[in-house]
């Protein structure tokens, strides 16, 4: 059963995994909402995707300065003494 804090998303070859998510976040700049999941017991494997509220879909990062961005608001998480608590 999937709970609140997990996500399905299925690989290049149509295998489904199941992630956890770590933190969401809005950019009202480019109007887009991001998710950062990881594979239990892979968790300094993370991976963000573009979140589409609308179908309830996830879509790459292709864009290089969006990209950017959104390892900038990972960087910043993890600097977060939050984050190192949540670690332990």
């Amino acid at each position: 059963m999937i709970s609140d804090d997990e996500i399905i998303i299925s690989d290049e070859s149509g295998l489904e995994k199941v992630m956890k998510i770590l933190f969401t976040y809005e950019n009202e700049e480019r109007n887009k909402n991001y998710v950062f999941v990881y594979e239990e017991g892979n968790e300094d494997d993370v991976m963000a995707f573009i979140y589409n509220e609308d179908n309830k879909s996830l879509e790459e990062i292709e864009d290089d300065e969006e990209y950017g961005e959104v390892e900038e608001v990972f960087n910043a998480f993890l600097e977060d003494p939050k984050f190192n608590e949540i670690k332990k």
